[in-house]
């Protein structure tokens, strides 16, 4: 039973890193194309259709952002509330369910947030960039895990665990670095509306209210006040995503029970013809067996299993499209920004998360994944240096001035870049030895 519990565990991680995987692919061809567009003589246009402002909502109770901030503050809740129900997920029965699990990726994501952050540091101290320590604090997952499907397809799955647990913790620290230190000033009505929202909606909890669509409900109302109140609004996504009932109906047991009984059942009813619609007692029977599944998938899991595609094949893809358009050429004014990021993502990374990983390791608190040597742990450390849409998203919080912000971009593009050029020769030439 544990064997095949663990089949099907693995089995879910390989459809997860296969989303990733291809998410990642198109998300770097958004951004290239944003990129060309940016450079080509449609880039007056390309600018100006993020300007475009768009209301919701009636007369006197309508809320008109632009387009950009639409995808930003709007569709990005969405990815939000994905990473939220994922962190908790992996909390919960994941790889960091356990002390032991998730020590390691724990440990290295520390090391990784802090480490860039403090190289950024070095070179903004004194600048007018020095806001800006969080853009090479994180990491992209879709990127990474795309990137290391390209590099390394044979890579021990050990590896991929690691390096998806690793970017998950990574999420949560990049969640806390917006709510505590991006958000503007506070305004106390809006912020109590939400904690009246979220009253309702732990009560929607507590009563066993199962089904998914209040939470969207409320959580549509409670991302209003969060943004309305300065808080940045991408929060509402991962505390809602905190609420959703985890608890399922009925055990996997009983479910396991029901479902062998179901399918007796269902072929005792065969008529013969081999034909469902003609039997309406398989019919009656395939839809208990659907009410039973459902009573065995938690809601949280419902969720997240419909946001994903979503997530990776359109948020994504379109917050890639809406930022990644930087100017290619000429001087770069804020040059010290750039630096700062790029020496935080290809330096600072790698030399945070293995360190983080040698006291770990060395002190016994955890150990390597297994198949995953010291040189190609340094592999791994080196993708997680491709921070591209959330340090984007964290530049743009960061920076409100166009040459600060197009620095940053310009680091973020260059320092993503790099970082997977020198994940692939280290895991290459690993690969090659092996």
């Amino acid at each position: 039973m544990a064997v095949r519990l663990k089949k099907i565990e693995l089995t879910v991680f390989q459809r997860f890193f296969r989303t990733e995987t291809v998410g990642g692919l198109i998300l770097l061809l958004f951004a290239c194309s944003a990129l060309a567009l940016a450079n080509s003589p449609l880039a007056e246009a390309y600018e100006h259709l993020w300007d475009i402002p768009l209301t919701i909502g009636i007369v006197d109770h309508s809320l008109s952002l632009t387009l950009h901030q639409w995808i930003n503050d709007g569709l990005m809740a969405v990815f939000f509330l994905l990473v939220g129900l994922e962190i908790k997920r992996e909390l919960l029965a994941g790889e960091l369910s356990s002390p032991k699990q998730a020590a390691l990726p724990i440990a290295c994501a520390i090391g990784g947030m802090i480490v860039p952050a403090a190289f950024y540091w070095i070179f903004n101290m004194t600048s007018p960039g020095a806001g800006g320590w969080g853009i090479p604090m994180a990491t992209d997952i879709a990127f990474a895990l795309g990137a290391l499907a390209l590099i390394a397809p044979r890579a021990p799955i050990g590896a991929k665990v690691f390096l998806t647990a690793l970017a998950i913790v990574d999420d949560m620290g990049a969640v806390l670095v917006i709510a505590l230190f991006y958000s503007s000033g506070i305004a106390w009505g809006a912020l109590g509306g939400a904690a009246v929202i979220l009253l309702i909606l732990v009560g929607f909890n507590a009563m066993g209210v199962r089904q998914v669509w209040p939470y969207l409900l409320g959580g549509l109302v409670l991302w209003y006040f969060v943004h309305e109140s300065g808080i940045h609004a991408t929060v509402a996504g991962v505390v809602l995503a905190f609420i959703i009932p985890t608890r399922t109906r009925i055990s996997a047991v009983e479910f396991a029970r029901k479902a062998r009984a179901l399918l007796d059942r269902f072929e005792r009813k065969e008529t013969g013809d081999f034909v469902v619609p003609t039997s309406k007692g398989q019919q009656g029977t395939l839809f208990a067996l659907e009410h039973a599944s459902e009573g065995v998938t938690a809601p949280s899991l419902r969720l997240e299993h419909a946001l994903h595609n979503f997530s990776a094949f359109v948020v994504m893809p379109l917050f890639a499209f809406a930022n990644a358009g930087v100017r290619i050429g000429g001087p770069i004014e804020h040059a010290e920004i750039a630096l700062g990021v790029v020496a935080g993502l290809i330096i600072g990374k790698p030399l945070g998360i293995t360190a983080a990983a040698l006291v770990t390791v060395k002190s016994g608190i955890a150990k390597l994944p297994d198949n995953v040597s010291w040189a190609s742990l340094l592999g791994y450390a080196c993708l997680a240096g491709i921070g591209f849409t959330m340090s984007l998203f964290i530049a743009m919080l960061a920076f409100d001035d166009v040459a600060p912000l197009g620095a940053a971009k310009t680091g973020i593009l260059a320092g993503s870049l790099l970082a997977g050029v020198v994940a692939t020769v280290i895991l290459k030439t690993i690969g090659q030895r092996e």
